[in-house]
């Protein structure tokens, strides 16, 4: 009935299959973070150097661009539920190798398994949401899964942290890799049970095809974003170590400034999705590339834990339009290869990506300093070309 209020399923696109892919994304992503954020420590504390810090990160970028690819694809072919039950069982391979083999270079090997879960698994999870939601609620259905997404990342560091303080750099970590493969088990029982699939045809279409749909308004997006993303991942793997060791601040306070920084990022996502949906999108992209300029630069005078919290939030706040931004990615693809695009699109970001990440080392060893104000500098120059050059369809209510 026209102008009757929608209840609270309709309002946050909410089925049994979105609830169980939020259910599956809380699982894995509560493991995975428990340890994931500080893999630059436990590196360090196996023997490696700070080359293989950046290395890490480089390899986290690479990977990460070359499975986003695959992920879509066989996401197009075989569909999502399929693609995400392979996908989950690769990274518990990872997780089994940090387990049982403790040196730095198996975490490394380990690495090429389970350190990129989220970039392979992305693309099915968007054709999920485009296929189990209204056209109309895209950004408010990509929302919820960056909202929840969120959870994991708020308290896995906060635990991550504890179970350092407790057992130490090595054996906290261990332990921390032992839980997220007992729930990345239990997630892909839930997946398995829960998620429906919608009966479609299934894409044939070629990378080089995909790569082809990167074109207009796409394409500028797709630019701006790599100039953004390296704001962010120059200085990505050595935050942990700015807080930590060049500030003297715990594995704990370290879990405490990331908890608030996603219970920021959390807190503005519905209420962005909401207005997204029904305005342009543009303005919200602009201001999320915005936050991931400046985090950097604020990040250079932040030496006292009052600064690093308000570091922090800022660092949440560039979360600001990034369910935007991903909606939009599905709103310029095309209808038949949504999931193919978005891989496509995210393997050409983060190849080029990877690139920044594997010199942030160098960068660091010259100063901390150099790295930051590098990353801010690609950060300015991907916002304002957006904000001068980027367009976003007309919204449909």
């Amino acid at each position: 009935m026209k102008g009757r209020k929608p209840n609270v399923k309709e309002f946050f696109a909410i089925n049994t299959s979105m609830v169980s892919m939020l259910v599956m994304v809380i699982l894995v992503g509560m493991g995975e973070k428990m340890a994931e954020r500080f893999l630059p420590i436990y590196l360090i504390a196996l023997g490696g150097s700070t080359i293989s810090v950046g290395f890490l990160n480089g390899l986290d970028n690479l990977l990460g661009a070359l499975y986003s690819f695959p992920g879509g694809y066989l996401s197009d072919r075989i569909g999502y539920k399929k693609s995400l039950l392979v996908f989950t069982i690769i990274a518990m391979i990872g997780y089994s190798i940090v387990i049982l083999i403790p040196t730095w270079q198996a975490v490394l090997i380990g690495a090429f398994f389970f350190i990129s879960w989220t970039a392979i698994s992305l693309p099915a999870i968007m054709s999920l949401v485009s296929n189990v939601v209204p056209k109309n609620k895209r950004a408010m259905g990509v929302s919820l899964h960056s909202l929840v997404r969120r959870i994991p990342m708020a308290l896995g560091p906060l635990f991550g942290g504890f179970l350092i303080a407790l057992y130490g750099n090595i054996l906290g970590i261990r332990i921390a890799f032992v839980i997220a493969l007992v729930f990345a088990f239990v997630s892909i029982i839930v997946e398995q049970l829960f998620v429906r699939e919608t009966t479609k045809k299934r894409s044939s279409i070629k990378l080089s095809q995909m790569l082809k749909n990167l074109k207009g308004d796409l394409r500028i997006l797709l630019v701006a974003d790599i100039l953004v993303r390296f704001a962010e991942q120059i200085p990505y793997a050595f935050v942990v170590i700015w807080v930590i060791q060049n500030n003297g601040f715990t594995a704990l306070q370290f879990g405490i400034l990331t908890t608030i920084e996603m219970i920021t990022a959390m807190i503005v996502y519905i209420p962005v999705a909401y207005f997204a949906d029904r305005y342009s999108k543009k303005p919200f992209v602009v201001t999320t590339f915005g936050f991931f300029t400046i985090f950097p630069l604020i990040l250079i005078f932040s030496r006292n834990f009052e600064m690093l919290v308000v570091a922090f939030i800022i660092r949440g706040l560039k979360e600001f339009g990034e369910p935007t931004r991903k909606s939009l990615i599905i709103d310029l693809a095309p209808e038949n290869a949504k999931a193919g695009t978005f891989g496509a699109y995210y393997l050409i970001r983060d190849t080029v990506v990877s690139g920044a990440a594997f010199t942030s080392a160098f960068l660091w060893n010259v100063s901390p300093y150099v790295n930051f104000l590098t990353a801010f500098a690609f950060g300015a120059i991907g916002t304002l070309y957006f904000a001068l050059f980027g367009r976003a369809p007309a919204q449909v209510n």
